[in-house]
């Protein structure tokens, strides 16, 4: 299972670099990477952009499902705060 893990990790890593390095150098002038550098930006990249993990974020939710969780009030209150940031519908001042 480690083994596993470790040449998985190891295969994105060399994919990075290959795709870095057929890339970059040519359009930018950047200098190439290798595959231990391709790991880590691999690394970087999820960390930036993907998250840590489920644990950081909670469980994976479909979009209904929240709308679902919420009483009456809080659907409501949602709804008038989302049509009235879209201008959909006359302004919270106006008490509509």
């Amino acid at each position: 299972m480690v083994g596993g893990v470790v040449l998985f990790a190891i295969l994105g890593g060399w994919i990075v670099q290959q795709l870095w390095n057929w890339l970059l150098p040519t359009l930018f002038g950047w200098p190439s990477v290798t595959v231990w550098q391709g790991l880590g930006l691999l690394a970087l990249c999820r960390i930036l952009f993907g998250g840590l993990g489920h644990g950081s974020r909670g469980p994976r939710r479909y979009k209904g499902e929240r709308f679902k969780d919420m009483t009456p009030e809080e659907r409501d209150r949602l709804r008038r705060a989302l049509r009235d940031g879209a201008g959909l519908g006359p302004a919270a001042s106006e008490g509509h």
